[in-house]
């Protein structure tokens, strides 16, 4: 309310925008908003603002089930490996490990950080996955893939393997991929630095073992699972490559090479699951909103959520973010440290995430129209981003500069948060962990 002889603050007509555009949200049903703006999509990405939060995941689950059951949604691609998430696809289908539960396939995560797929959440929501599939013919079954590009030596392992069983005589283009990385001892940081002082690379022979496998599978990945496997694993191959020796030479485009690679897997994903098929992606903000929203634009960098949107038209693809203004959550101090349960302080005055704590006082969610021309929705904020690595002593540096509305689609917004419930501690890593993040973000 104005102050005698003075009109509303600007920020007043910011709060009740943010009002008119927020729903209740303390159960599922309160999703209603947001799986009818979903149900069309081909794509729907759900992000969150950390890598260790149970309400985030909590809520990514809940959205997902909905739209599984209610709209034949058929994939999730999330943030991980693809060997790892591809042990997690064979045992939810029903066809590996059914005599291990959730939590011991899980406890198989062996990169750091596991927390961020070996949780409590995650595992209830494959006990859910595994039991829902079990209901459902084969064609109709629910997959669970890695999108990420880290596995290098876990994927040319794979490729070998399938390469022994189904094309022996295409065996010596993997063994000389394979033989060109042994010196380094599996170790990306000693072979990206080595390409800075030789300029040789091991990129044409990962390149030529691509070409081979996608050469030996054509027309085969449809019907048989194995054959699937062995050209993702050939695609992360060739770009885990070209990301390793980009990222040790300090170069941002790593990032690109990262998210260009989940793209492409989502997309092809999403061809392998057949036309008309719908497909979630689960990621940090960070790969989710469009990065032509933010600040990483004017930096040259692309992400999933930006790339998605590129290639199709704007009802295949919802963009779903999460925010929070205080709590706790699981993170690190420093890369390949031990998880800890780190406070999140009151997010900072003038920030998204304070004018929604200011606007609402509760969770929410909130759908955005085709209408984004408002003050909140078109404004430039703060928005605050926490990674695996957590410092919050130096709160400042967490904030995206961000235009909510074109960024998002839809968010998911909690007043307090908890950390989320990691299977096991984190064990001390058998050698230096060195970071794989890219430079630049």
């Amino acid at each position: 309310m104005s102050s005698a002889g003075r009109g509303p603050s600007p920020a007043s007509g910011v709060l009740a925008e943010i009002r008119s555009l927020a729903g209740p949200l303390t159960g599922a049903q309160d999703l209603d908003r947001l799986v009818e703006r979903c149900a069309g999509a081909r794509f729907v990405a759900v992000g969150e603002a950390s890598h260790g939060t149970h309400e985030y995941y909590r809520w990514r689950a809940l959205l997902s089930r909905r739209l599984i059951e209610e709209h034949g949604f058929s994939w999730i691609g999330v943030e991980g490996d693809w060997p790892d998430c591809w042990r997690l696809n064979r045992w939810v289908r029903g066809r590996d490990e059914q005599h291990l539960d959730a939590r011991e396939v899980l406890a198989g995560f062996g990169r750091w950080p596991t927390w961020m797929w070996a949780n409590e959440e995650v595992a209830e929501f494959l006990d859910w996955l595994r039991a829902e599939n079990a209901r459902r013919p084969e064609p109709e079954q629910v997959g669970f893939y890695g999108l990420d590009v880290y596995s290098l030596w876990d994927s040319l392992r794979e490729i070998i393997a399938w390469l022994e069983a189904n094309a022996a005589e295409a065996l010596p283009a993997a063994l000389q991929a394979w033989e060109c990385f042994v010196p380094f001892h599996e170790d990306p940081h000693e072979y990206a630095r080595s390409t800075r002082i030789v300029p040789e690379s091991c990129e044409a022979d990962v390149v030529a073992l691509l070409a081979e496998v996608r050469r030996r599978t054509t027309d085969r990945t449809e019907g048989d699972p194995a054959a699937l496997d062995a050209v993702l694993n050939a695609m992360v191959a060739a770009d885990a490559e070209r990301y390793y020796r980009s990222m040790v030479r300090g170069d941002r485009q790593s990032w690109n090479v990262r998210d260009e690679h989940m793209a492409d897997t989502a997309e092809l994903l999403s061809r392998h699951h057949g036309p008309g098929a719908r497909g979630l992606v689960w990621e940090h903000n960070s790969h989710v909103g469009d990065a032509r929203a933010t600040d990483m634009f004017d930096a040259g960098l692309v992400n999933v959520g930006q790339l998605l949107r590129e290639r199709h038209v704007a009802r295949d693809v919802v963009l779903v973010g999460m925010a929070g203004w205080t709590g706790t959550v699981v993170a690190a101090e420093s890369w390949g440290a031990a998880e800890e349960v780190l406070a999140v302080p009151e997010a900072r005055s003038g920030s998204a995430e304070d004018l929604l704590h200011r606007a609402l006082g509760e969770p929410a969610a909130l759908v955005f129209g085709r209408d984004r021309t408002g003050g909140w929705l078109s404004g430039r904020f703060g928005h605050r981003a926490i990674g695996v690595v957590y410092r919050p002593w130096r709160e400042a540096g967490n904030y995206v500069p961000t235009r909510m509305g074109e960024r998002y689609d839809a968010l998911l917004w909690f007043e307090e948060t908890s950390a989320l419930r990691p299977l096991r501690h984190e064990p001390p890593p058998e050698e230096p962990e060195l970071e794989t993040e890219p430079w630049g973000v």
